[in-house]
């Protein structure tokens, strides 16, 4: 039986090609949650490209357009905190497309005055944000972390930006699970002139944002609106996340290193 199950996924997206530059970053962040969770995976790690091209090959898979899951287990042996003999699986799966009226509405997160278990792995457990968010009102997007010390961290599944007074802030990688979308989203918000900010944005600070998103694989950018019972700005998705979202779709290609099937 697994002890930890560990994933990442890849959104196809509008292209036609594997973004093989993400497959690997987001093969490299498995990695080193394997890692961290003690499963010795680097013989699984070195497989999973070859596997993934072959999956994507398959005459069933032509023109795909979704989710490629690798899941790896702490497989059947324990040897003290170690798990020698991984297992895996992959599952190539269907997404949800945003509409670009999802792409243009606001999200509201709830609060989950907790710290977040293990940050630093990519893992499946999602229990300490999916209890909260069974008693959420309706309509809830997402869990929001937030320490005791009042730390914001990171959402359920997602990084998370506040915009207050023209700057762009978030936790450190390092702190947080760095996202492949975040740091994508952080690399064009440079490049154009915004600044950035890498800290911990406080709870209070709440009252203070113009606005706030979250960035993810398959939701890309989302503006945040709402947390908890606080409306963020005038409760309406701003110009800040606008454009980070716009530079996102339109530099996509940048981090393609397209690959045949």
């Amino acid at each position: 039986m697994g002890v930890w199950i560990l994933a990442l996924c890849y959104y196809n997206g509008k292209f036609s090609s594997v973004s093989e530059c993400a497959l690997r970053r987001h093969i490299e962040r498995l990695a080193e949650s394997a890692c961290g969770a003690g499963i010795m995976a680097a013989s699984v790690i070195e497989k999973l490209p070859s596997i993934i091209r072959e999956g994507l090959a398959h005459p069933e898979n032509e023109n795909f357009d979704g989710l490629v899951k690798p899941y790896i287990t702490g497989g059947d042996v324990k040897d003290g905190g170690r798990f020698p003999a991984p297992r895996f699986f992959i599952v190539f799966d269907e997404v949800h497309k945003l509409t670009e009226a999802e792409r243009q509405s606001g999200i509201v997160l709830e609060l989950n005055r907790v710290a977040c278990p293990f940050p630093l792995i990519k893992s499946t457990n999602y229990l300490p944000a999916f209890i909260p968010l069974s008693n959420a009102p309706a309509g809830v997007f997402e869990t929001l972390y937030i320490t005791p010390a009042g730390e914001i961290t990171e959402a359920m599944s997602s990084n998370f930006f506040i915009c207050k007074g023209g700057r762009i802030i978030t936790v450190p990688a390092g702190r947080v699970l760095a996202g492949v979308t975040r740091e994508i989203v952080l690399a064009l918000a440079r490049e154009n002139g915004y600044p950035v900010e890498e800290r911990y944005p406080r709870e209070s600070e709440l009252a203070e944002a113009e606005e706030a998103f979250v960035t993810g694989t398959v939701k890309e950018l989302r503006s945040v609106v709402r947390v908890g019972t606080r409306r963020l700005g005038d409760g309406r998705p701003g110009p800040v996340a606008r454009e980070p979202r716009r530079l996102f779709a339109e530099n996509q290609v940048r981090w393609l290193e397209k690959f045949g099937k």
